[in-house]
């Protein structure tokens, strides 16, 4: 094995080591968001509770 071989093996590890970074850091910035968007819907609930504390805590059911 020669040197330009070494060399073009270390140059396509190193892109394929950034593509793999670049990929885990938009999955972590759209897990970001989710848990975002999730914290706004139960600080919403939460919100909606404090307001009218009995809604949806009793129920009629006929048969």
């Amino acid at each position: 094995m020669d040197i330009a071989e070494v060399s073009m093996a270390l140059a396509n590890a190193s892109v394929l080591s950034q593509v793999g970074t670049a990929v885990l850091d938009k999955a972590l910035d759209a897990s970001r968001e989710l848990g975002a968007g999730m914290v706004q819907i139960l600080d919403a609930a939460a919100m909606e509770l404090s307001v009218n504390p009995d809604v949806g805590a009793n129920f009629d059911i006929r048969v």
